[in-house]
């Protein structure tokens, strides 16, 4: 009796189990990879690639989308993205990464009723499954009525299905430029068509972790004119590995106007020693991770359209924001990974230092007033560089009634005045052209003892930048000067500027809305422009035009 007893016991438990465990697999099919599910139901599909069911749900397929974008047999795997690819194709797009959020950050509550926001991821040729893991991470750790929507904008990627597939998942819209605009551009057009309260930029290696998006969005709720980002916490280019970064570092640059990651100072680290969650105030951005409310996103300007590809960008925000009334702020609670590359993988017309210099110096130009100068003076190149129209953007800083730049290295960055470059000639920002014609003075980019000419006008500086002051007519350090003694016919030349009378020039007025005629004033003879390849002294004559010239500034 006690055997038939047991056999029952044992024969219910062991029903038991297998009805547990047939159980445990039936609810497994319905849960999969959340992010990938599909935005219909399997009984509303037609016939769409790129699917798997599991039950009565419908999955974006991994495996798929990836191996189209698969490298090649002994194809290089830091060819097309600068990064490890192969490393990046193997790994889960739903991986375990470590949370390295402080244990206090874990205590903190926020509102349940934050704004939503609309996510922009813009890509060019991004490795499939680095976009697919930042889209990903995005749905898997973000409280779902809080992602409006994930606007990826392709910006003319080589294979426009890179793009067009995701659109199938949930949420998950597409904008594809019909030709390469830039990250400004691309982002700006992300914007227009976003309907969250709040925009989230991301860029398209990222992985965001735990609990990421609630201190962004609570931050900005307080107060809508802050602009807040993340710890960016680093995804290794070679094997993926994701690494903690430091909360003790902010956003800053030196006059170069490179961006660089400076420790905090004393002041910062005394307001956080007893509350490792209060955020850091930061005078710049890294620029490519942050959270912004829309409607004042578009109140402060968006982005200056004008500047290309990608650089600087992140430096002009940062101006506008702190300038205009805005404040910068990291969130220490938030950490969202990046990968970090040695070198950008796709191409920029003209060149990656033209196009920088070009973005860095219309951000000077707007926002930097007298303090430019320091900025030329470390970059001496920059005055070469054609920077466009900036009238835009002048009347954007005038109806924003922003303060000056001054105010901004007072009681922002301070420490930046700590640091001020050698400026060889203070006046030199208020230099110009001397021009003939439609032709300009020109060193042609030549040494000290050299010859000067004339070269079309681009009124940017650089090998056209001239100053006449006391007498002088300067560029930087040097002055032009004919021979000694001087002769008729002989070529002007640019040697170190001293104390020598011979360096002396008059200008005289050739009557009202005419130019001026400069004589040299050991010699009486005048600068010639008759030949564009030399700048010479010959006898004056008021009827030449040769002899004809105008200042600009």
């Amino acid at each position: 009796m006690k055997r038939k007893y047991k056999l029952l016991v044992y024969s219910l438990l062991w029903v038991f189990v297998i009805g547990l465990f047939v159980c445990m697999v039936g609810n497994k099919k319905d849960v999969g990879n959340k992010a990938l599910r599909l935005k219909l139901k399997k009984d509303e599909l037609a016939s769409i690639d790129l699917t798997v069911f599991n039950s009565s749900l419908a999955y974006f397929n991994e495996k798929a989308y990836i191996s189209k974008g698969r490298l090649k047999p002994g194809e290089d795997a830091y060819h097309n993205n600068k990064f490890n690819q192969e490393a990046s194709d193997v790994l889960e797009s739903n991986r375990v990464i470590p949370d390295y959020r402080h244990r206090k950050c874990l205590d903190l509550e926020f509102p349940k009723d934050l704004p939503s926001t609309s996510v922009i991821i813009t890509f060019h040729n991004e490795a499939r499954s680095t976009l697919l893991r930042t889209i990903v991470s995005v749905l898997n750790r973000s409280p779902p009525h809080l992602i409006k929507e994930i606007i990826l904008v392709d910006d003319f990627s080589n294979d426009a299905s890179d793009g067009r597939e995701l659109v199938q998942i949930e949420k998950v819209i597409l904008v594809r430029n019909l030709k390469r605009e830039g990250l400004v551009r691309s982002r700006v057009k992300g914007a227009e068509v976003a309907t969250g309260e709040f925009l989230t930029f991301l860029d398209s290696h990222c992985e965001c972790n735990d609990g990421w998006l609630e201190p962004l969005l609570a931050r900005v709720a307080e107060d809508r004119t802050r602009i807040v980002c993340p710890v960016i916490d680093v995804i290794a280019m070679d094997s993926f590995q994701y690494i903690a970064a430091s909360t003790e570092l902010r956003g800053g640059f030196d006059w170069n106007l490179v961006f660089k990651w400076e420790l905090l100072p004393g002041e910062e680290k005394a307001r956080r020693k007893n509350d490792p969650t209060v955020p850091i105030r930061t005078p710049m951005i890294a620029g490519g991770l942050f959270v912004i409310d829309r409607k004042y996103f578009h109140k402060l300007g968006a982005y200056d359209l004008q500047m290309d590809i990608w650089g600087g960008e992140n430096l002009e925000i940062s101006f506008r924001t702190w300038q205009c009334g805005g404040r910068l702020e990291i969130v220490p609670c938030s950490r969202v990974g990046h990968v970090f590359r040695k070198q950008h993988p796709y191409s920029f017309p003209g060149g990656s230092g033209t196009i920088f210099a070009r973005n860095t110096r219309r951000a000077a130009e707007v926002w930097m007033d007298e303090y430019k100068k320091y900025y030329f003076a470390a970059v001496p190149m920059a005055r070469t560089v054609s920077f466009g129209n900036i009238t835009d953007r002048l009347a954007l800083r005038e109806s924003l009634d922003c303060k000056p730049f001054k105010w901004y290295v007072e009681n922002v960055y301070p420490e930046l005045l700590k640091h001020l470059p050698t400026v060889r000639d203070p006046s030199g920002t208020n230099s110009g052209a001397i021009k003939y014609k439609s032709l300009c003075f020109d060193t042609y980019g030549r040494g000290a003892g050299s010859h000067i000419g004339l070269y079309a006008c681009h009124m940017t500086g650089g090998n056209q930048a001239w100053l006449y002051l006391a007498g002088r007519l300067r560029h930087g350090s040097w002055c032009l000067a004919p021979p000694t003694p001087a002769y008729v016919g002989a070529q002007v030349i640019t040697l170190p500027c001293s104390s020598s009378n011979d360096q002396l020039w008059d200008k005289l007025e050739r009557g009202q809305l005419r130019g001026v005629t400069v004589i040299h004033r050991l010699s009486n003879l005048c600068l010639d422009a008759r030949n564009a390849q030399e700048i010479t002294v010959q006898e004056c004559n008021p009827q030449l035009d040769t002899q004809e010239f105008i200042f600009t500034r």
